[in-house]
């Protein structure tokens, strides 16, 4: 689908259609993974929905994805991204990330993570988001506030001069 890309704020309303998304979205690697159950996937996301965190992606005015953003201490975090797969490389979801990371943060890093091996790990890290740590399951990713400097980047401290 063609067109114009917007956000619409999430309502209660929208938690079993996304959850259904998130079930289809992950799927594929939840499988190779060896982890996929169709009742715990749709829970999982049942569970830590946040409506006012959460945005609807529409391209043309339909509804096509859902990415949430969760303001923490430290860390602004980018969850429950999935986006419909007839939508995906059509560049929508680079839309909707490349928004996000322009939201005023207060200085803090965003995160996210994905499952290992997941193709969303690309789509990342062509965002500036690296590698902070990972699992047999999970990989989570950084990217530094505006105006710091990319994470194992040089910086000039005495102990190089």
């Amino acid at each position: 689908m063609t067109g114009e890309r917007s956000f619409r704020p999430s309502t209660s309303a929208d938690a079993a259609w996304i959850a259904e998304l998130r079930a289809v979205v992950l799927r594929p690697d939840l499988e190779r993974l060896g982890r996929y159950d169709a009742t715990r996937v749709r829970r999982r996301f049942l569970d830590a929905f946040v409506p006012a965190h959460t945005r609807v992606i529409q391209v043309a005015g339909a509804d096509v994805g859902v990415v949430a953003v969760r303001p923490d201490e430290d860390v602004v975090w980018i969850e429950h991204f999935y986006l419909d797969p007839a939508e995906q490389g059509q560049g929508a979801g680079g839309w909707a990330l490349a928004q996000v990371l322009a939201m005023d943060t207060a200085g803090r890093p965003f995160r996210l993570n994905v499952l290992q091996g997941s193709r969303a790990r690309r789509l990342y890290e062509r965002y500036g988001f690296v590698l902070a740590s990972e699992d047999s399951v999970d990989v989570y990713l950084t990217r530094p506030a505006p105006g710091e400097p990319p994470a194992g980047s040089a910086t000039q401290t005495e102990e190089h001069l």
